[in-house]
């Protein structure tokens, strides 16, 4: 498991807001937390709900919702799901998922997160 933190920006339907965004490997998909969900935009029921087990034996979190966000890393914009989780402990986890979806790269040698060269010739089409 891979992470770094960075401020980026997000824009929903309703507003846009500065969050920390927690860059994680081990996460398979992208998060955030409801309060800041429901500041950006509106929330979609999921068609099932989703039972996520935590660390803690026999615990596990129901996920209800999902939304749609726009975000910006270096000024390349670019879009995802991310579940909405009740006690969430960051603002917003990104995920593998997305990483792999935009060709996002953790750097730790200098704590930087790059998106490849090629996702930001592909906002041009």
């Amino acid at each position: 498991m891979s992470i770094l933190k960075l401020p980026l920006l997000f824009v929903g339907s309703k507003a846009e807001k500065r969050l920390y965004a927690l860059f994680d490997s081990g996460a398979n998909l992208s998060c955030i937390h409801p309060e800041f969900a429901h500041e950006l935009e509106i929330p979609v029921k999921l068609g099932r709900i989703r039972r996520v087990y935590t660390a803690s034996e026999n615990h596990f979190i129901e996920i209800k919702e999902v939304i749609r966000l726009d975000f910006y890393l270096d000024d390349i914009l670019l879009s995802d799901e991310f579940l909405v989780v009740p006690g969430l402990s960051e603002e917003v986890i990104i995920g593998a998922a997305t990483m792999q979806k935009w060709r996002i790269k953790l750097d730790f040698e200098h704590d930087q997160v790059v998106v490849d060269p090629k996702v930001a010739k592909m906002q041009l089409i």
